[in-house]
């Protein structure tokens, strides 16, 4: 079997190398052939002129002594040599005077060659090719006839054809040389992989960086990827034994419970997972539109500790206690909810200001300006060090687990390090990051990338994000990065940089309770006041700029035009929970966006049915999945975005295997969801025919795709996303109390 796979390995090089040759060998013969014969006929004139000089004057002489016995005398003589065939002289007249006997009769004075007065050529006679050369012979009389040279060309054929035959012995060689110089060097360097790779996976462990010595250099691109790979596999195995563990809420208590010692989790976030306000004068709850919260909270349920958060509602303050917490969930207490009070100048600075009119828009490039001012950056600070003090105070020991969320706290990993050294800092950047050069903007950049790493882990949605990020520290700080190892070295502190693509509870939790689709969507139609046979699209976002929200519309639109037959019988639907409305920024886009939304109904708006319905107001979670079941088509189509979890909402509401999701290339889900259609939102009848193609796909594809999506959400879901995360947490803390105990034994 090793000789067979050997003998296949050898042949995928040697294959392509012969077939490579032989085309290269029949490109080059004819060439070579072309280029012998114009040698030969360059070497045939240059000895005609050489023969023509050396008779030019005896024959001259004898010419005018008109001697004629003389004359064939010294034609025949200088006809000795093999090749000269014959010699003949042709009066001005075009009189054949005199000639060998060996002269070709079809050769007259008159032939095409004495047409100019210096002249050679290939001619082909019955006898065979000849090259024939005519040289002037003058006399003080003036020019009195011309010599006529007819060389014997036989042998240029013969040469010819030993030098073909030399040049497929050449490359007859060189392909047997080279095919085994390069089955050789492959088998060599397969050797050498096969040993770096095994050097990987072997004990050189999952807890330190591999070894340069025992990996080839040529693999270093690859070892990053391994290793992950490796690491995912490695984690799961400590849960146990079935390689198809199944994440769960329960997986995750067992995971904190072997291998975090039962900790409980300090989650932090500018976003609060439950919003109390006061309507009507009664105080009620809702969950903000926000995809941190919607990823976030299920864990929170499963693992049980505290979310530490700002509390913006209306009655948040009537519904905590003396120490600022609330139990929530409100129909399940299972956390607790500890709320962080900001004025209004607070607010204006640290949260619309620095995070929202700079962070914002610098990471996500957007196409808008990103505005830094620095009493922004002062109220930014200050916020972090209060929600830092607010960690110390709810951890209930020196080392506690702490998840801190997104672009507002870059500060707060290096604050709680500082108060807490031995604190295992989670942090999860929710939001794309920028390459090197855009980050540079940034006035505070330094600060902000070392505060980010006093984080023990740092994760990313993707790999291409990690990079960004490596490469930011890389140009801006002076730290050791091991890209091998994902890992950033500063001052003892050591950060693993990784990717964690975000996900969305599964099952969800309304499965097994909701009526079949068919109701649904008629009871959403008969709301909207559309008939039965309605086709529905479906966008969920917040009130922002990088949503896409515009070229969304502008793409339903052209899907209109191009096709008038469903004009008045298809209506997109917008929900677009109003977000940052105090920045003028996102008070332009939301006027833009009405406006382009009255223009395209003015045009589209048939019996009464609108082509575009905006719903700009929030929506609870129950709601937004009624519309996703509802609806044929749903549309994500951010210019940029860290993971984008509708798309995968989506996804997880279509138990009835339908639907068709068109998804944005920018979002971190099209790097998992590769069934969706995929646009480029900027290209505006590329995403226009994608919405057709969704409202008119059978069936069958419909369902093969959603299958295939609905699998991808299930098993890579969000406990599967903080149990990585937290499996990743207890390994580097396991490492840190053995370096500890080594450190005391020494």
């Amino acid at each position: 079997m090793r000789g067979f796979r050997s003998l296949k390995l050898s042949l995928r090089f040697i294959v392509p190398l012969v077939v490579t040759l032989g085309l290269l060998a029949y490109a080059v013969v004819p060439f070579v052939d072309k280029l012998n014969k114009r040698w030969f006929i360059r070497d045939m004139d240059i000895r005609s002129r050489l023969i023509a000089n050396t008779l030019h004057e005896p024959l001259a002489e004898l010419l005018q002594q008109g001697n004629k016995s003389r004359i064939n005398s010294l034609l025949l003589r200088s006809i000795q040599d093999e090749r000269l065939l014959a010699l003949g002289f042709c009066s001005d007249r075009g009189e054949l005077l005199y000639r060998t006997p060996t002269f070709p009769k079809s050769i007259s004075c008159s032939s095409e060659v004495n047409d100019n007065k210096e002249a050679s050529q290939i001619l082909q006679l019955p006898e065979g090719a000849v090259h024939v050369a005519r040289h002037k012979i003058t006399q003080e009389g003036g020019i009195n006839g011309s010599l006529i040279l007819v060389h014997d060309t036989s042998f240029m054929e013969r040469r010819s054809a030993d030098t073909r035959t030399y040049v497929i012995l050449l490359f007859v060689v060189l392909g047997i040389v080279t095919s085994l110089v390069t089955v050789f060097v492959a088998h060599l360097s397969w050797r050498g992989w096969m040993e770096g790779v095994r050097a990987m996976l072997k004990g050189e462990g999952l807890l330190k960086p591999f070894s340069d010595q025992k990996v080839n250099s040529e693999l270093q691109p690859l070892v990053g990827d391994l290793k992950t790979l490796l690491r995912s596999m490695d984690a799961e195995r400590r849960l146990a034994d079935d390689s198809t563990i199944t994440w769960s809420p329960d997986t995750l208590r067992n995971l904190l419970h072997k291998q975090l010692t039962g900790e409980k989790i300090i989650v932090v976030s500018n976003r609060e997972p439950y919003i109390h306000s006061k309507e009507n004068g009664e105080i009620k709850v809702h969950r903000p539109a926000s995809g941190l919260v919607t990823a976030v909270e299920p864990v929170m349920r499963a693992c049980s500790g505290t979310w530490i958060a700002h509390g913006s509602g209306s009655a948040d303050g009537e519904t905590v206690d003396a120490y600022d917490r609330v139990m929530v969930p409100p129909d399940k207490p299972e956390y607790n909810l500890r709320r962080i009070w900001l004025t209004e100048e607070e607010e204006k600075g640290y949260y619309y200001g620095f995070s929202n009119e700079g962070f914002w828009p610098l990471c996500h490039i957007a196409h808008v300006r990103p505005v830094f001012r620095t009493s922004d950056w002062v109220q930014y600070v200050k916020i972090n060090q209060r929600f830092a003090d607010a960690v110390v105070k709810e951890a209930d020991s020196d080392n506690p687990v702490v998840l801190v969320q997104d672009y507002h706290f870059a500060l707060l990993p290096g604050m709680i390090r500082k108060a807490l050294p031995k604190a295992t800092i989670i942090t999860f950047w929710h939001i794309p990051w920028p390459n090197p050069e855009s980050f540079g903007i940034c006035p505070w950049r330094e600060e902000l990338l070392e505060g980010m790493l006093g984080s023990t882990i740092l994760g990313f949605h993707t790999p291409y994000h990690c990079k960004n990020f490596l490469e930011t520290v890389d140009r801006y700080l002076e730290t050791r990065i091991e890209h091998e190892s994902s890992t950033i070295a500063r001052r003892g502190q050591l950060t693993m940089v990784e990717s964690y693509p975000i996900s969305i509870q599964w099952p969800p939790p309304w499965q097994g309770t909701l009526p079949p689709v068919e109701q649904t969507r008629a009871e959403i139609l008969a709301e909207l006041g559309l008939p039965e046979d309605q086709l529905l699209g479906i966008g969920v976002d917040r009130m922002d700029y990088t949503k896409g929200i515009l070229e969304r519309f502008n793409a339903v639109e052209r899907m209109l035009e191009l096709h008038p037959e469903l004009v008045g019988r298809f209506s997109f639907i917008q929900i677009a929970a109003p977000s940052r409305s105090a920045l003028e920024e996102y008070q332009a886009f939301e006027t833009r966006l009405h406006a382009l939304e009255e223009r395209i109904n003015a045009r589209f708006t048939r019996d009464g049915r609108k082509a575009i319905i905006l719903k700009a107001e929030h929506h609870e979670p129950d709601q937004v999945n009624r519309y996703y079941r509802a609806a044929q088509v749903c549309m994500v189509t951010s210019l940029h975005d860290g993971m984008n979890l509708v798309a995968k909402e989506f996804v997880a509401s279509r138990d009835d295997e339908r639907g068709v999701l068109v998804l944005s290339q920018f979002t971190g889900a099209a790097n998992e969801l590769y069934e969706a259609l995929i646009v480029n939102p900027y290209h505006v009848e590329q995403t226009a025919e994608a919405l057709y193609q969704g409202l008119t796909m059978p069936e069958y594809e419909q369902q093969e795709r959603m299958r295939s999506m609905r699998s991808q959400v299930r098993d890579f879901n969000v406990y599967r996303w903080a149990g990585r995360m937290l499996l990743d947490a207890a390994r580097v803390r396991q490492r840190e109390k053995l370096a500890t105990r080594i450190g005391r034994a020494s």
